[in-house]
Parts: C-alpha cells; sequence; structure tokens
C-alpha cells in the first residue's frame, strides 16, 4: 500500500514581529507581577549609618519577610530597605547562611507593597525564559532577560560549602542585582520567584547564577523555626580519597553504596557521634544510609537537619573489610 504523501510545509512566513510582542509581553507580565516586591537592600554600621555594600532583595511574605544574599547582608544585624516607591525601612536580620548564600530579613512593609511568590524550581526546564530583577538604586527595578541555561549545578559559598541544586543562566546579573528575583516568564510557573541571583563569573560571557527557590523555601523555613539553618554532625576530620574499584565493587555486590571515591578519617573528636559509635583514624567512610560518599561535600550534603537526633548507618572499610556502625549525629555548631 503506498504511503501517503506528507503534508506540503506551509508556506506562510514566520511572523518574527508577533514572536517578539509574545517575548516582550512575557517578560513585562513578569516584572509587573514580581518588580513591585523587590527592594534594595544597604547594610547599616553600629552607628546606623549605611556602610559599604549594598544589593537587592524580594519580599515573600506580607508580614514583612524579604530575602536576599547573605553576602549582601556581609554579618550586619540591621539593614536599610528602599522601596519602588520610594520609601525606606530599617530592617533586622532574622537568619544569615552564607553555607547556602541567603539571609532572610524583617520589616514593617509600606501600606500596600505586594510580596512574590516562591515557586517549585523543580518545574524549571533547560531553554525556559527567565528575568533578572534587582533594585541596585532604590526606585524602579532593573530588568535582563535570559533563558535557563543549566540546572542542578554546584557553586562554592564564601564559607567553602557547596551550594548543591544551582541554576545557571544567561540573564545578565548587574552590579547591586544580587539577592534579587530570579522569575520565570513562561510555562506553568510564569511569575514566580525560581531562584535568588547569587554570583556571576567575571569575564565568562555573563553566566549567572541563581540559588534554587526550594532551596531559599527550606532555608527560610530553618530561619523561621530555629533562627538558623541546622546541620548535623558527626564528630570527624576527614580528606577525599581515590577508592579502589575492586573494593567499590565488593562493597556494591554487598549492598553497600560506595563511589569512586570515599573520604578518610583523619581525626575522630573525643566525646563525638563517631567515637560512640567506635570509628577510628583511618577508616574510609564508603556510604550514609545507603548513599554513596565520594567527597567531603556529600558527606555535608547528607548530613542534613533531618539527621540531627537520627540513628543513622555508615558503612566504612577498616582492614580490607567492609563494615557497618549506627551513630546518632548532633547538630553542628557555628563558627565562633
Amino acid at each position: 500500500m503506498p504511503l501517503d504523501n506528507p503534508s506540503p510545509p506551509d508556506p506562510r512566513p514566520v511572523d518574527d514581529g508577533a514572536l517578539l510582542d509574545a517575548y516582550s509581553r512575557a517578560v513585562i507580565a513578569a516584572v509587573d507581577r514580581v518588580g513591585p516586591a523587590v527592594v534594595r537592600v544597604e547594610r547599616l554600621g553600629e552607628d546606623g549609618q549605611p556602610s559599604a555594600g549594598t544589593g537587592s532583595g524580594v519580599v515573600i511574605a506580607g508580614d514583612g519577610l524579604v530575602l536576599t544574599n547573605s553576602h549582601v547582608v556581609g554579618g550586619a544585624a540591621r539593614v536599610r530597605l528602599s522601596f519602588a516607591d520610594g520609601q525606606a525601612r530599617e530592617a533586622r536580620v532574622l537568619g544569615d547562611d552564607p553555607d547556602t548564600d541567603l539571609a532572610l530579613l524583617r520589616t514593617d512593609l509600606p501600606t500596600g507593597t505586594p510580596h512574590a511568590v516562591l515557586g517549585d524550581s523543580k518545574a524549571l526546564r533547560r531553554g525556559q525564559l527567565v528575568v533578572a530583577i534587582g533594585n541596585p538604586l532604590g526606585f524602579e527595578s532593573t530588568v535582563t532577560a535570559g533563558v535557563v541555561s543549566a540546572l542542578g549545578r554546584s557553586l562554592r559559598a564564601t564559607s567553602g560549602r557547596l551550594i548543591d541544586d544551582v541554576i545557571q543562566t544567561d540573564a545578565a546579573l548587574n552590579p547591586g542585582n544580587s539577592g534579587g528575583p530570579l522569575v520565570s516568564a513562561s510555562g506553568p510557573n510564569g511569575g514566580e520567584v525560581v531562584g535568588i541571583n547569587t554570583a556571576m563569573i567575571a569575564r565568562a560571557q555573563g553566566i549567572c547564577f541563581a540559588v534554587a527557590s526550594n532551596t531559599a523555601v527550606l532555608t527560610v523555613s530553618e530561619f523561621v523555626q530555629h533562627g538558623r539553618v541546622r546541620r548535623a554532625h558527626i564528630g570527624i576530620a576527614a580528606e577525599t580519597v581515590p577508592l579502589p574499584r575492586r573494593i567499590g565493587l565488593a562493597a556494591a555486590s554487598m549492598g553497600h553504596g560506595a563511589g569512586k571515591r570515599a573520604i578518610r578519617i583523619s581525626e575522630v573528636m573525643p566525646g563525638g557521634p563517631a567515637a560512640a559509635a567506635g570509628l577510628l583514624a583511618g577508616d574510609l567512610i564508603l556510604s550514609v544510609d545507603g548513599m554513596a560518599v565520594e567527597g567531603a561535600d556529600d558527606l555535608v550534603r547528607l548530613l542534613g537537619a533531618a539527621r540531627i537526633g537520627t540513628e543513622t548507618t555508615v558503612t566504612i572499610l577498616r582492614g580490607g573489610a567492609v563494615q557497618t556502625r549506627t551513630l546518632v549525629p548532633v547538630e553542628r555548631q557555628a563558627k565562633a
């Protein structure tokens, strides 16, 4: 039976003007929805006067919660916020977490100030249209648009810890726009904040990064409930080492997670969870609760707040034999 002839191509030319109009309308709609909630953030010194360093932030709740970058706050206890209508308010810092480069502020909002909605960053797709909004001058917002270039990237914070699930975009990040929102301008989460703009790599053709909104939601929850982001700690110092392939395969065959690397314990702190579980310097940690640990960053990521006070199984390699130990992580104390 002969195949049907394919339909001929549509002879009508693509209307570039209509496409550009649709693009503009999407960007304008996102800016109109979120722009009024974007503020300028200035650090205040002990004398109440602005000190070096400014950035942006975004109002995320009607009771005066404002989200920004930790590096914008810079350890200050108080900041000054300037709103799109020209009004200014002081705000206090509710939480500051350099490990995620996020900080939460609280202020008395001017009457009528809207708030933005933190969306689901997992719904993002590469190529999706996004808008970076900032308020570096304390007046109307500045806007740049681009697409999501990559998802699930990692970015090292000023604390040295890796920030996971970072969004990469080609929407240019202007000076003073750090801490402002990255807003989806298309898709099911159009008009929602999907990230907090955090960094730009110099001389890298405008590649910019944003902390994912899902990370921000978890961080804000910790700030509101505890005033800090809690993380677990097992009381060791360790270093990343290569893991021989045969050992990794042997561990996997026994049902224990293992990768190409492991972490070797260099020190066990007396009285800590690792010491109580019998871990020793020289042990190789292969996995935590069956999830492979290929470096210190993996261990830090796995030891989240949910593991504080919870029995946790650690798989180790000692003397050529794979063993398991059960320990109970405690809360990691912040550095002085």
